[in-house]
């Protein structure tokens, strides 16, 4: 995993800091995987824009991901590692010993010919999928379940990680990336490894132009709108516009919203740290 400085020979570039991409092993994505990914723009189906600051951006094909990991006992061997444009994490093309084929989030140090299995028997290294129930303890985990057999839903963006800490009853107790330590079933699934693409926070994109081509419009500041578009807006001059709220009047930097009644805050041990 590295980032390149690029020579500054034109103004977009002068502060452009760019992904090596020297983990990845092919440019097309397996055909049988992709399927096709539409844009709204931020419109609704009558064609009025309900949420701001999306639309254009390059045309993608979206990558079917296996987040599962249900097909238990087969061994894989990884084929290649690609880059997606649909998430910050590299995913890695599994071919499974019944001629199967599949995508997975790519851990650190996932190699090409390398072999992965996933349900019983399988050992604790670095792309296997195994139940909380047989992970050792203090096991740097990924993708994991909330529910059993629900898919990976927490841990899945880039150089992301979470750590086994403690089992009890038919609970483990995990560390999440937020820093929040939460119960989880024990009969929930999560890969052993740290998620790929850990330098993703180091880029830099150099130009408004990048942004752009994401799909990102550009964001109006809310001290700068009038009061009837914003409850910050208004004033004379450069006025501020009072305490920092959303445009729905809900306060900002630190008020929590969580609901105090909330199903799952029984499993929650330790709030994440702010």
């Amino acid at each position: 995993m590295s980032v390149r400085k690029l020579k500054p020979i034109t103004p977009g570039q002068r502060f452009r800091v760019v992904n090596g991409f020297d983990t990845i092993t092919a440019d097309k994505p397996e055909k049988s995987l992709i399927a096709p990914k539409k844009r709204s723009g931020g419109r609704n189906n009558n064609g009025k824009m309900t949420m701001r600051y999306i639309g254009g951006g390059h045309k993608k094909k979206y990558r079917i991901i296996d987040f599962k990991r249900n097909k238990n006992g087969v061994p894989a061997t990884v084929k290649t590692i690609e880059y997606d444009p649909n998430r910050t994490a590299f995913i890695a093309l599994l071919n499974y010993a019944d001629g199967d084929k599949r995508y997975i989030i790519a851990q650190n140090g996932l190699k090409v010919g390398q072999t992965v299995i996933s349900g019983e028997g399988a050992t604790p290294d670095v792309g296997n999928t195994m139940l909380l129930s047989q992970i050792p303890l203090g096991t740097t985990i990924s993708c994991i379940e909330l529910h059993p057999g629900q898919g990976a839903v927490l841990a899945r963006s880039a150089g992301s990680f979470a750590q086994l800490m403690a089992r009890d009853g038919k609970y483990a107790t995990v560390k999440l990336p937020s820093g929040e330590t939460r119960m989880i079933l024990l009969t929930c699934s999560a890969t052993i490894g740290v998620v790929s693409n850990s330098d993703h926070q180091l880029l830099v994109s150099g130009k408004a132009g990048r942004t752009r081509w994401l799909g990102r419009r550009p964001r109006t500041r809310p001290v700068v709108m009038n009061p009837v578009d914003h409850p910050m807006g208004g004033g004379e001059g450069r006025a501020s516009g009072g305490h920092p709220r959303s445009r729905k009047g809900i306060p900002a930097k630190g008020f929590k919203t969580r609901s105090k009644t909330k199903a799952s805050n029984k499993y929650i041990i330790e709030r994440k740290k702010k």
